[in-house]
């Protein structure tokens, strides 16, 4: 154990760490996890695997070095890695080890990478954060969402504040790509050209970082499959593991549609209750997002006769594991800008009356957004109409009615036509 945590922990015998393992800073990412460093609670960092959660813990690591921290007071280690040893036992021997070798003073970092592969892991969190205080400091990492379940919750309440991953936005993809964006009017052909590559092959790090095309995709299924296999077959104990793998194929190709349980049962074969169950697995380990119809009653927007639309973590993801015989930059576009939405921390739904509006976005002061998407500088009459539609069914309640195309760049009507590529970089939001 000795020597795993010292090639785990470089910086003890360096003094800082490798720039391999820190690659590319994402600012806007880890601003967010830097600043609750210095709180008691315990950081819970989650999303989809290969999004790059180990490395911005690499990346803090490094901050609390840069700003004084002593490198010995820092661990690290990855319990994704096959050990043997999956009890709680295995934790104990990790810290034990930890404090033999560096007897550190004063207040431990200690990161934990991808600690839902041990069990009862939360039961030996509680207990060295309670036993210690102030004097520690947890980061914790994990790839599906059971890890703050009811259970987990009840035992560490208080204690965990939960900060979610997602794979690049796209003004991280550009940074990513070598592009220094300055001004938006005036590199526009530049930005566009970004966009297109982003659109359909998504934002995985290591994804954007290649540039052969054959490579990507077989990481990419190999993505796929080690979310479906991994954390959710091994993890469920699922039999019918060909039919979880189709019920993800027919997601992931009818992104943005509407689709009721029943109409997904019908169409792969399985019962409307292993829907449900499969469908809360896949979004468990962050594969896909399922929407439901807004209402200000609770209960009418989860309504199980209501139909739910599926989104995809990812967009290069989604292009490898569906089913598609078509071009569909306008699912792919309404896909992007979800998951922005997500990134950014809104409470989303979609609506529908006598037309649909993609996106309701419900603000901390009960007012609402709505927004659509139709990736086309011809924009559709029934894409206006469904968004008066929404203002005028909630009169006096909607701020803003947002349109996103693919070049239009207006306000008209109480609406503002933004190009999707120049909303994602933060305009017009």
């Amino acid at each position: 154990m000795k020597e795993i945590l010292k090639r785990w922990n470089p910086w003890w015998l360096y003094g800082k760490v490798p720039e391999s393992k820190k690659r590319i800073e994402r600012p806007e990412t880890l601003d967010g996890i830097t600043k609750l460093l210095k709180i008691k609670e315990i950081i819970s960092i989650t999303g989809v695997r290969r999004c790059g959660k180990s490395t911005v813990l690499y990346q803090a690591i490094d901050y609390l070095v840069e700003n004084g921290i002593h490198p010995t007071n820092i661990l690290y280690f990855n319990l994704d890695e096959p050990h043997e040893d999956k009890s709680i036992s295995i934790l104990d021997s990790i810290f034990e080890n930890f404090i033999e070798i560096n007897n550190p003073a004063g207040r431990k970092y200690i990161f934990l990478d991808e600690i839902q592969n041990i069990k009862n892991w939360e039961k030996w969190l509680k207990k060295y954060y309670d036993l210690y205080d102030t004097d520690i400091k947890f980061v914790i990492t994990g790839s599906n969402s059971t890890m703050l379940s009811d259970n987990l919750s009840t035992l560490l309440t208080g204690r965990v504040i939960s900060k979610p991953i997602y794979p690049l936005s796209f003004k991280e993809y550009l940074e990513f790509a070598g592009f220094k964006l300055n001004d938006t009017d005036v590199q526009r052909s530049e930005v566009v050209h970004h966009f297109l590559k982003y659109l359909n092959n998504g934002g995985f790090p290591e994804v954007v970082l290649e540039a052969d095309v054959d490579i990507n995709h077989m990481r990419l299924n190999e993505y796929f499959d080690s979310i479906l296999l991994r954390d959710i077959v091994v993890r469920k104990k699922i039999r019918e593991s060909s039919k979880l793998i189709e019920l993800a194929n027919y997601s992931l190709t009818n992104i943005s549609a509407l689709l009721s349980y029943m109409k997904i049962s019908k169409a792969i074969g399985m019962s409307v209750n292993s829907v449900k169950e499969y469908l809360l697995y896949l979004e468990q380990a962050y594969l896909i997002y399922q929407l439901n119809f807004f209402s200000y009653s609770i209960k009418t927007s989860l309504a199980i006769q209501k139909p739910r639309k599926i989104y995809c973590i990812d967009n290069g993801l989604r292009n490898a594991a569906s089913f598609k015989f078509s071009s569909d930059e306008g699912k792919l576009a309404e896909n992007s800008a979800f998951i922005e939405l997500k990134r950014r921390n809104h409470e989303v739904y979609y609506w529908n009356g006598h037309r649909e509006v993609d996106f309701v976005v419900k603000n901390r002061d009960n007012t609402l957004i709505g927004i659509n998407v139709t990736y086309t500088d011809v924009i559709d009459e029934r894409e206006i109409k469904a968004l008066l539609e929404f203002k005028e069914n909630f009169q006096g309640r909607v701020s803003e009615l947002i349109l996103l195309t693919r070049n239009v760049d207006k306000s008209e009507d109480g609406i503002m036509y933004v190009p999707i590529w120049k909303w994602l970089l933060g305009y017009g939001e």
